[in-house]
């Protein structure tokens, strides 16, 4: 069985887009939406672990990783979900389990709710929860920039952008017996694709995380009523995302399945011997 990874190309409306695939191409789907500051790379060490089983379907966002960045173009959470959308009816992906993480979470949600049948089942590894009073510390100083002007909130949330925040974001709230496993390869690459253009892409986004808020209860109602097979897995040691923010979930998803690990926001660096065989056993019951 061949489980290495395919890089490729394919236009999604007009945006010409990067994604790597793993796997048979008749086998289950899972489909790997990325977090912020990152791309499809944060997936390829999971691919190939599953790919003996499942095919795994990893994109670049439009201005993020490999992917273009086109002038004409809704660098929202709705329009990277569109655009996700558009991505997954492009390749022929009638039903796919979904992997929600960072920023990919507000933006598979909405492509969950947008047609709830395609998703058969959730993984939810720290991903921005739809959970007010569950957030984490660091989202408190995101939030003191919503009470400044549009221009004085944009100016303070461009400070964020660089490559030392990057490597923040990355370590996040890890201890030093936990940091050495992060690869500098991940800022380092991330910032290196950063432009002028994608810096202001990546302001936007972050400053849509105060719109972002009055959508919660749409994520809430999607997960109590349409009740999807899910595995959380989570790293409490994170500035954004802690073990509490794991919790809030099962409000929702009292079904769901839960395991904290020692780890923090990046599992997948940290603790990927530990996700596959959790990944593989839920897999094996809800997608086979």
């Amino acid at each position: 069985m061949d489980t290495r990874i395919r890089h490729r190309r394919v236009k999604v409306g007009t945006v010409d887009t990067f994604y790597r695939e793993a796997g048979p191409a008749n086998a289950p789907v899972v489909l790997l939406p990325h977090g912020y500051p990152c791309s499809s790379y944060e997936f390829r060490n999971l691919m190939p672990c599953l790919a003996d089983q499942w095919r795994l379907i990893a994109p670049d966002y439009p201005g993020a990783g490999y992917s273009d960045t086109p002038d004409a173009f809704d660098y929202s959470f709705d329009g990277y979900a569109g655009f996700l959308d558009d991505f997954v009816r492009t390749l022929g992906l009638e039903r796919f389990v979904l992997y929600l993480h960072d920023f990919g979470s507000p933006i598979g949600a909405r492509l969950a709710i947008t047609a709830p049948e395609r998703v058969v089942a959730l993984i939810i590894q720290n991903g921005d929860i739809p959970y007010e009073d569950a957030l984490g510390p660091k989202y408190a100083d995101i939030e003191k920039t919503w009470t400044l002007r549009a221009a004085e909130m944009r100016a303070q949330l461009a400070k964020a952008i660089g490559e030392e925040t990057f490597r923040e974001e990355f370590l996040n709230a890890l201890g030093p017996e936990l940091q050495d496993r992060i690869p500098p390869d991940l800022w380092k690459l991330h910032w290196s694709l950063m432009t002028p253009k994608r810096r202001e892409i990546a302001i936007d986004l972050i400053a849509g995380l105060k719109e972002n808020r009055a959508w919660f209860p749409q994520h809430r109602n999607y997960l109590r009523q349409q009740q999807p097979p899910t595995l959380i897995v989570w790293g409490p040691h994170d500035h954004y995302m802690p073990e509490k923010s794991a919790r809030a979930y099962l409000r929702d998803l009292p079904d769901a399945e839960l395991h904290l690990l020692d780890g923090g926001h990046w599992l997948l660096e940290t603790h990927l011997d530990e996700v596959v065989p959790l990944m593989r056993r839920f897999l094996e019951r809800v997608a086979r």
